[in-house]
């Protein structure tokens, strides 16, 4: 079991995040695009219609957990697991707006984190948010609440890939998700001139219909260690 020390206090594996919520939404893209743009992990996009592969956008507020409270927003692309797996969801940008979190991100799995504004407001209609650098936002996402979904039982084991100065790692990880609604759309996205906003627009977000959008406002999780893999 790993320990590291992040800004002078122990973090120990596996991470527990007790209280969370998430709004969050699938996006059918170009996969010759996607590939292009997560060319660098070595990964492989999935392509579940020919020609096309599977973006997500998600926004979580983690209240109760062991990195502490602190926004995220994610951008994933589904990706073939090299060890042959099944699918997982590789993170491209997940930008944060503490450092906490930010330092135990990068350190501990490898992942893309970086300081950020991320505004976010949740109303029984669903959730606004956007990710600002500089003053300037770079995106912005409005998802709607669905239709609840029938409960979970069990905590569904879930993948994650990570890619930080060219090692790839492989990161099991089990989630929680309480009174989850979903709907097909669902969700508008805005785009500003950051170079992540760009890749986006060349995926063609800012005037796809999702596939499905959904909202999580009970959810908690724990992650594992991240473990390099060779794609």
């Amino acid at each position: 079991m790993g320990t590291y020390l992040i800004q002078g206090e122990r973090v120990t594996m596996p991470v527990r995040i007790r209280e969370a919520s998430v709004a969050s939404a699938m996006f059918a893209v170009p996969a010759a695009t996607a590939q292009s743009v997560i060319g660098y992990s070595g990964l492989e996009v999935v392509r579940p219609l020919p020609g096309r592969a599977v973006c997500a956008l998600a926004f979580a507020r983690y209240v109760d957990g062991d990195l502490g409270p602190y926004h995220e927003f994610a951008v994933t692309f589904l990706v073939r697991d090299p060890a042959g797996r099944g699918v997982g969801a590789f993170v491209h940008w997940l930008p944060v707006d503490q450092p906490f979190t930010l330092e135990a991100g990068r350190s501990i799995w490898g992942f893309p984190k970086l300081m950020t504004e991320i505004p976010a407001e949740t109303t029984p209609r669903g959730t606004r948010c956007a990710v600002r650098i500089d003053g300037r936002t770079v995106v912005a996402m409005s998802v709607r609440s669905g239709l609840p979904l029938p409960a979970v039982r069990t905590a569904p084991e879930v993948v994650a890939f990570s890619c930080l100065d060219g090692v790839t790692r492989r990161i099991p990880w089990t989630v929680e998700p309480g009174a989850v609604r979903a709907r097909p759309g669902g969700t508008v996205v805005r785009l500003g001139d950051h170079t992540v906003a760009e890749e986006l627009r060349r995926l063609g977000l800012h005037r796809a219909v999702s596939l499905s959008s959904a909202t999580v406002p009970r959810l908690r999780m724990t992650f594992h260690e991240g473990v390099p893999v060779a794609p």
